[in-house]
């Protein structure tokens, strides 16, 4: 019995692990016959899991989305990758706190001991720098994903950075996460045009029922679209430079789908934001690269504070 049982949860760890199996692969993994393999399925079966067979001589199994969730079986790394996520989940602002602390205290309940003191481990290892941005609510974000997964019209009350309230028809689009923000791009109904949400200030209302064509939009130009209605609509400064580097170079270092304008062998133009020119000067510096101020005073009086603080600390600095 104890060995029927250890078959029917390597039988279910590898039904997980990939989407196909034939039965002879199965079987060979396991050690035994394909029809041992076919009543282990329906053993499987006979607990709630969906395996589906498909017939014919390349017959197999795979395992399909059920109405219920059933239990999932979990390799070690792959269990402490899971509570290390949801500890993060629990305390990074994506929302629903809670419920990430509840699934992470059922995990760890029936983790073996050497397996918590890793995660344990990576606990104690890392801090975290609490922030003021606003939690995420998970129940907003997955109402939103439905939508865009199902292509059905999303209706939703919406809080602009003003303070502004104001309802919503849309055709979801995408949902992009930029730094600890999340952004929903949608063509608004009312508008005719595109338009960019964020998630946190999105007030989901009954599903609208209606379907519509999802309108092509390559993943690039999704990014590039939500940053510059992101930028045009929140930065209260902007400037553009001219950076004395290879474009590819500047795009590599700046990790962030800003625009980079590719104006000789070794130069580029790149138009920067922020709500704060100083930090703005000083996130430009740490690219490391030589630049020029092409447009924007207020950079350019950020850059030359920022001379003058390191000039300050370089002559107060003590003598090797």
């Amino acid at each position: 019995m104890l060995e029927t049982s250890a078959r029917l949860l390597r039988l279910l760890s590898l039904l997980q692990l990939r989407r196909d199996w034939t039965s002879a692969e199965l079987a060979d993994r396991l050690g035994v016959s394909t029809r041992t393999v076919r009543t282990d399925v329906g053993k499987l079966r006979s607990l709630g899991y969906p395996v589906e067979a498909r017939p014919g001589v390349a017959g197999g199994y795979r395992l399909a989305a059920g109405t219920a969730m059933p239990p999932l079986v979990l390799d070690d790394d792959e269990a402490v990758a899971v509570a290390i996520g949801l500890g993060a989940a629990a305390h990074q602002g994506l929302g629903g706190g809670e419920t990430s602390l509840t699934a992470l205290a059922k995990l760890e309940q029936v983790m073996p001991a050497r397996l918590r003191r890793r995660v344990e481990a990576v606990r104690e290892a890392t801090s975290v720098v609490p922030g003021a941005d606003p939690s995420l609510d998970l129940d907003v974000l997955g109402a939103v994903a439905a939508s865009i997964r199902g292509s059905e019209r999303l209706r939703f009350g919406y809080t602009s950075h003003d303070g502004a309230e104001s309802s919503r028809h849309t055709e979801p689009h995408r949902v992009v996460r930029w730094g600890s923000r999340w952004y929903l791009l949608a063509w608004d109904l009312d508008r005719a045009d595109w338009r960019v949400f964020r998630v946190d200030r999105i007030a989901v209302r009954p599903p609208t029922g209606a379907r519509f064509r999802p309108r092509v939009i390559p993943e690039d130009a999704v990014l590039k679209h939500v940053v510059a209605r992101v930028g045009r609509a929140t930065w209260r400064y902007r400037a553009r430079i001219l950076v004395h580097a290879p474009a590819d170079e500047v795009v590599a270092k700046i990790g962030s789908p800003l625009e980079v304008e590719k104006v000789g062998p070794g130069t580029c133009r790149v138009e920067v934001g922020s709500d704060d020119p100083d930090r703005l000067a000083l996130w430009v510096a740490q690219l490391g690269m030589d630049v020029e101020v092409l447009e924007g005073p207020e950079l350019a009086a950020a850059f030359g504070r920022l001379a003058a603080r390191f000039s300050r600390a370089a002559r107060e600095a003590p003598s090797p």
